[in-house]
């Protein structure tokens, strides 16, 4: 007879996310994904000025910064037919390639890390073979016995005054922990050295976009002016500093993120047989190199994997009625037509209709509603999206840049290709697109000092800045590689106003409720058949749901203009 148990709120994400999940002698039976919070973002941007939407959606996540704002005006610029000046896509390619550096390396060390390291082991080390150990994977010079040993001393502290802080409510100790002392002190040294860095490659978001975490965009390229000798631009100075930031970022990957991956997967390879859930991938594209309709040009190519056949990539179309459709069959919405239909974002309906228990309450009921996320579909499958989705894509097609790094992860952890699909693939493959998008900055970079160089200085085309030469109506559609996934904005446009406005975010796509035809999305299914040692703590489930770096939504509330609250939905109980 299978126990359900219940992870509500699982920590380390932004927002709220609860599994509850049967467990039938040591492992995962049967799993429900629950988004217990709601935004409607949607319905607040109704009525308003499409150029002003980026500054909304932009809020909905303080962790993504800025990948729904750019995603908002492609949708803009795609309906108005807009074409962007060559310096506004590389400085918002640059910027997106330091949000990954910034996004993986937060993951990795703040959100997943602690699933692998087991903090109060890293007291039972020696500093000395830690140093050795540091040295011979890695060049990073905070490698000494001292640095360790003063590291060690520290954390001591914390656990001794039974504060351990930052590091409260791990389950330390728990078996499912495999790493020896030394590496779980150096996983902790390094846990410490990202929180330091974190701060500084963030600084690429404020110098062109003026500040983070939402910094500013523009519908018809960037907000920033391009002038080298003058103190309010993005002068000779700026530009530097902005150099200097994305070798330091790339160095930091490359001497640490990457040797540590590799060093803490080696120990769990065990997992490259659990959590691969769905086997159905899927990538929209994206960081074009000649503008965003040449989708040839696109440094992560876009592509539908189905039941882990890599032989075959199937094309995605964002405009085809039967591709992208939202169900909510199991979610707390309702459309006109009922609740058995899927709807394409363009005729999307954001309206919700709670039918579940008031909070807290023991368990769901999985028979009925059980979610605020909506659940999407391609072509009717439930599909994964994220890191690993991208990876795969890119490797299938035989792309170089792909093939060098996952080649030779596979090599050096001496794994099948088959690995990949998993839990532990899940997590590499964080790890080698941020290693790609390190070296794609620079190479970004180097394009717009060129630019500059031989005198283009245009960051936006202000050609359609008039709304009287819009027309009466249009449509766009905005698609992104978010950090956690193919990230997509509908917007219709009405008399120069927004008439429907619909996101289709990552996690909705990965933390979904099951859709009219029973279907798991990928959070559920990756659980089943993962392994539960301690019921009382379910580390494991924290690894494979941490493994798709969950975000949730994060507006609660709505306000009516006046500042009135008009509806709040209680997440937690009160």
């Amino acid at each position: 007879m299978s126990k359900r148990i219940v992870v509500d709120p699982i920590t380390r994400i932004e927002g709220h996310l609860r599994i509850e999940a049967d467990i039938e002698n040591g492992k995962i039976v049967n799993a429900f994904s629950s988004g217990t919070m709601v935004r409607l973002l949607e319905e607040i941007l109704k009525g308003r000025d499409p150029r002003d939407a980026w500054a909304f959606v932009g809020r909905v996540c303080g962790v993504c910064t800025s990948i729904h704002s750019v995603t908002s005006v492609r949708a803009v610029e795609d309906a108005l037919d807009i074409v962007i000046p060559p310096n506004a896509e590389l400085v918002r390619n640059i910027m997106n390639c330091a949000l990954y550096m910034h996004d993986h390396v937060v993951h990795f060390y703040h959100l997943h890390a602690m699933d692998w390291v087991d903090v109060v082991a890293a007291l039972k080390a020696d500093p000395k073979k830690t140093s050795e150990l540091a040295q011979s994977i890695s060049k990073w010079p905070k490698s000494s016995p001292g640095y360790f040993s003063d590291l060690q001393t520290r954390i001591k502290k914390f656990v001794d005054s039974g504060q351990l802080g930052i590091f409260s409510n791990g389950y330390w100790g728990h078996p499912a922990y495999k790493l020896p002392a030394e590496v779980n002190l150096i996983g902790l040294a390094h846990y410490l050295e990202a929180l330091e860095w974190q701060k500084e490659i963030v600084k690429i978001q404020a110098i062109f976009g003026g500040k983070n975490p939402h910094p500013n965009y523009l519908v018809g390229g960037m907000a920033c002016a391009i002038g080298i000798d003058d103190v309010s631009g993005i002068n000779a100075e700026r530009l530097a500093y902005v150099d200097q930031l994305l070798k330091d970022g790339k160095e930091f990957i490359e001497q640490v993120y990457i040797p540590d991956l590799m060093a803490i997967a080696s120990f769990y390879k065990d997992w490259g047989a659990i959590g691969g859930g769905l086997g159905n991938y899927l990538v929209y594209g994206d960081i074009p190199t000649n503008g965003i309709r040449d989708t040839s040009s696109y440094k992560f190519p876009g592509g539908a994997i189905l039941n882990k056949d890599i032989s075959k990539i199937h094309e995605v179309d964002l405009r085809k009625d039967d591709e992208v459709q939202e169900f909510i069959t199991k979610s707390w919405y309702e459309y006109k037509e009922g609740d058995q239909k899927g709807l394409h974002p363009w005729k999307g309906e954001s309206k919700v209709k709670y039918s579940g228990p008031k909070p807290p309450f023991e368990h769901l009921n999985t028979d009925e509603k059980y979610s605020y996320l909506k659940t999407p579909r391609w072509k009717g499958h439930a599909m994964e999206v994220g890191p690993l989705a991208r990876v795969l894509v890119g490797y299938a097609k035989g792309r170089p840049e792909f093939k060098e790094v996952v080649d030779k992860a596979l090599k050096d952890l001496n794994v099948p290709v088959a690995a990949l699909f998993s839990t532990l693939g899940r997590t590499a493959a964080r790890g080698l697109e941020c290693l790609l998008t390190a070296q794609w900055g620079r190479e970004f970079f180097d394009q717009l000092v060129t630019n500059i160089k031989n005198g283009d200085t245009r960051m936006a085309d202000s050609t359609k800045f008039d709304p009287s030469t819009w027309p009466k109506t249009a449509m766009g559609v905005g698609h992104a590689e978010a950090p956690r996934g193919a990230l997509a904005h509908w917007i219709n446009i009405e008399d120069q106003k927004i008439a429907n406005y619909q996101l289709v975010v990552p996690t909705t796509w990965n933390a979904s409720p099951r859709d009219s035809k029973g279907q798991m999305s990928a959070y559920e299914a990756a659980l089943i058949d993962t392994p539960v040692a301690d019921e009382k703590m379910p580390l494991e489930i924290l690894r494979t749901i941490h493994s798709f770096d969950p975000c949730m939504a994060c507006s609660v509330h709505l306000y009516d203009e006046n500042g009135k609250t008009i509806s709040r939905i209680s997440v937690l109980g009160d």
